[in-house]
Parts: C-alpha cells; structure tokens; sequence
C-alpha cells in the first residue's frame, strides 16, 4: 500500500504536491537541490548551478492572478493581475506557510537516482539515493514518486547548426543565462526565437541596446494582457462560453475572426510578425510591448537565421547584419530527468513517453508520475494541482489507468496532432 511519497522539487508543482498528499493522508518527502522554495520563479543574480532554472530580473506572469492561483488558497487581493516574478514566489511562501509544507522538505539535497526495487511488481516501490551539499550519499524507500523537479534546465542552444560560427566574434548566449538589459547598453544584438522569453527579451533589450534584431522562422500572433474592458486577457479567453463557441462554430471561421481583430490593431505582415499556423494551431505570443518597439524602429524583425560572418548574421532573405556584439538564443529547453531510468526514454530524441502527459505507459504498478510538463494555452499550476490528485488516486488504487496498449495509441496520437501530422 502507498504510504510514504517522494516528491523530487519544491516549486509550484512540488509545493501542491506535498500539499494535496497530506489531504490523501499520506507522508511527504520532499527533497530540493537549492536552499529554498519557488523554483523556477525564485531571481537569483547569477546562476551558481549549470542544472538550475533561470528568469530574468523583469519577468512577469503571462496569467492573472485570479486564473492561476490554486483552488484553495486565493491570492492577496492588494496582489495585481500579473504578476511580478518576486510577488508570485511571495505567493508561494504564504502558501507553504499557511499549510504547514516546510516542515516536510529537506533543502540542498539532490535526488541522483530513482530506480525501481527488485521486487517493483509487486511492491510497486522505489529506491532512491540522494546527495547533500557536503557530497555524503544517503539511501532512501518510497512507495511513490512525484517528479517536479522541472523542464528549463537544460538549454537548447543549437550554435552548431550554423555555418560560420567558429569565425563569429561577437559573444553568443541563451536567454537561460540572461538577467538584465545592462550588458546590452549601446550595443548591437540579435535575439533568436520568438517564444514568450525571446519577445520579452528583445523588447527590453531594444530599449537599452543601439540596434535590436528579433529573428523568427515561424512568426507569432502577438496578443497583449489586456483584452476587452481592460479585463485580463485569460478571464476572456479562458470561459465555459468560449470553449462551447469554439466546439459549435467552424474553426476555419474562428480563425478568420480572431486572426481579423488582431490584424486590425497592428497589421502582423506589415510588421514581419506574420505566423506559419493560424490562430489556432498555436502560434500565440503573449507581449505588450514587441509591436510598439517595432514602430518606434528600436526593433527590427528578421527572417530565419542562416549562418554567421566574423562580424555579422545572414538570414533567410539573404539580408546581412554586419557589426553585431552579441546574439541571444531564446530557443527552448530540452526536459531531462537524469536520476530516472533511461528505459523511460523510449521517444523519439530519447524523450519520455508518458500517458496524459504524467505516467510512462511502461511502469506497473503506476507509482510515478511526472508533473507539469506540458504546455497549454492557459495556467498551469491548477492543471498541476489536479494532474497531482489523479496521480495519487492511481497511486492508491482508488481509480485505474488504461491498459499499455490503450496508452500506447493515446501518446503516438498526441505526438502525431503536435507534429501536425494526420
């Protein structure tokens, strides 16, 4: 029977997990690698460690406060709607004080590996080795595993894919070591990537920076958090009404109207922001200030990055940016969960397949579960907060998962509409 539970991070999604074990009656462990709670949105002024998350000093959320908080622990209400990264790890702390979590997570202990026990058939347990800050080892049981320990900790940088780049003598980084605009000052830089971190980058950057370069291959639908009545964009968009218009009305026809209004404000061809997919098939950059940049000329948009000269960038429309100081790579992360076994890795790249995004189909019994690592149009932390609540009521047997087989097809379905592929 599933009694005792380790939960591998203390972030948002570790936090809610060692919250809603105790509402199952069951004991906690929580092991985090730094010296306190937050995670991902916990500044710090430099990173220390090559396997920590990283933000900005400037970041915000991209979802209100009354759409992300958890179910029972509403946010101050002298909170604004969006939040600043210290508010929202402030958030974090009146939670884990106000429900007694501390108490339960052990600080600068690092999970290694987490491997099934000899007799996991039937056990369905875990052994689990750790390491402390001083490097001594220590040797761990648990019935259960949650793993939230994170999926931006490992950058993507792909440098190597362009030619020219050995002779480039500018500075190249990934925004996963970028803090401030300081380093920036009367410089000329190219961001590459127009996900949420490369918009805000290169709109910040654009304000200290001589000249700022945004180079995107697939464009964006740039929306701002502001929607009608100057409510929060997600409180609109995010409604029983607009999902039941969104399965009744044909989605050539909603593509065309949302695409028409966004249009109207700032004509995204005109503006080189102009997106591969529609509206609806992803796309959607959450910024208030990229298309004002871009009229104010503190911010050019490029095609693709193709290659580097000794001094400049050439792109897709074979235009070249002679003279730039530094290129910024806003492009992604890759999920690594290293102390796991590799025979979870059983996806293409080597990446885990997991059922709902939270079970790898192959374990039986079901006694881990992966948190948090998807991606969605809206918050998360209440996505997590009931990913946690299915994954101990399959870890204690109080409902059932579908048989390999079933989840098999599920996953390769799933890949299949991310792919875009029939």
């Amino acid at each position: 029977m599933v009694r005792r539970v380790l939960v591998i991070g203390a972030g948002a999604s570790g936090l809610v997990c060692i919250k809603t074990c105790l509402d199952e009656g069951l004991e906690p462990v929580c092991f985090e690698s730094s010296d306190d709670i937050g995670g991902l949105w916990r500044f710090e002024e430099s990173q220390s460690e090559s396997e920590r998350t990283s933000i900005y000093r400037s970041l915000v959320t991209n979802t209100s406060k009354e759409m992300m908080c958890f179910s029972d622990f509403p946010m101050p209400a002298d909170y604004p709607n969006y939040l600043h990264n210290a508010q929202l790890l402030q958030y974090y702390r009146l939670y884990a004080d106000h429900f007694g979590l501390r108490r339960h997570i052990r600080f600068q202990i690092k999970v290694t590996h987490a491997r099934p026990r000899p007799d996991f058939s039937q056990s369905g347990q875990w052994d689990v080795i750790t390491v402390d800050r001083e490097g001594l080892e220590e040797k761990h049981i648990f019935d259960g595993v949650l793993v939230c320990s994170g999926h931006y900790t490992q950058p993507i940088c792909p440098l190597g894919e362009f030619p020219g780049h050995e002779q480039f003598t500018g500075r190249c980084l990934h925004s996963w070591e970028y803090k401030d605009a300081d380093d920036f000052r009367g410089k000329r830089v190219v961001v590459v990537g127009i996900g949420s971190s490369g918009g805000d980058l290169a709109a910040e950057i654009s304000r200290s920076a001589a000249k700022t370069f945004l180079s995107t291959r697939k464009g964006a639908w740039v929306v701002g958090r502001m929607s009608s009545g100057g409510l929060p964009l997600d409180m609109i968009a995010i409604s029983r009404f607009t999902n039941t218009l969104k399965n009744l009305l044909p989605k050539r026809l909603i593509n065309w109207a949302s695409e028409r209004v966004l249009n109207q404000k700032y004509d995204h061809r005109l503006y080189g922001l102009m997106p591969r997919k529609r509206i609806l098939d992803g796309g959607v950059l959450i910024n208030d200030d990229l298309p004002g940049r871009i009229l104010q000329g503190g911010l050019v948009m490029k095609t693709n990055l193709c290659g580097f000269t000794a001094s400049g960038l050439v792109f897709e429309d074979g235009t070249v940016e002679e003279d730039i100081d530094a290129v910024v790579f806003c492009t992604g992360y890759r999920a690594v969960f290293p102390f796991l076994p590799l025979s979870l890795s059983d996806g293409p790249g080597g990446e885990l397949s997991l059922y709902k995004r939270v079970f790898p189909p192959s374990l039986e019994p079901p006694t881990l579960a992966i948190m948090g690592l998807f991606r969605t149009k809206g918050p998360i932390m209440p996505i997590v907060e009931m990913q946690v609540r299915w994954a101990l009521k399959v870890f204690t047997s109080s409902c059932h998962l579908a048989i390999k087989e079933r989840m098999l097809c599920v996953i390769d379905s799933e890949r299949r509409i991310f792919m875009g592929r029939p």
